[in-house]
């Protein structure tokens, strides 16, 4: 259930697709290659998100909106030092 969070992406991270919850992505548009993919594996998808990879951290919660194409970080989630 993981979110792949990518630049952008191509043919060679399909197999990703397979295991991820949901897509997100800096570049691309409604007919690019994550957003097709996502869409066959009956994905939610939100892209051209600038500065996404940069803004969210490995085990950060989010909540995503493929229809509205929006996301929402849930506060205080994220990795703890525990």
């Amino acid at each position: 259930g993981e979110v792949l969070v990518a630049r952008a992406t191509d043919p060679g991270w399909t197999p990703l697709f397979l295991k991820a919850g949901g897509v997100v992505m800096e570049l691309g548009g409604m007919l690019s290659h994550g957003a097709v993919i996502a869409r066959e594996y009956n994905l939610p998808a939100v892209v051209n998100i600038p500065g996404v990879t940069k803004a969210l951290r490995t085990g950060q919660e989010v909540t995503m909106d493929g229809r509205q194409g929006a996301i929402w970080l849930i506060p205080d989630s994220g990795p703890t030092d525990a």
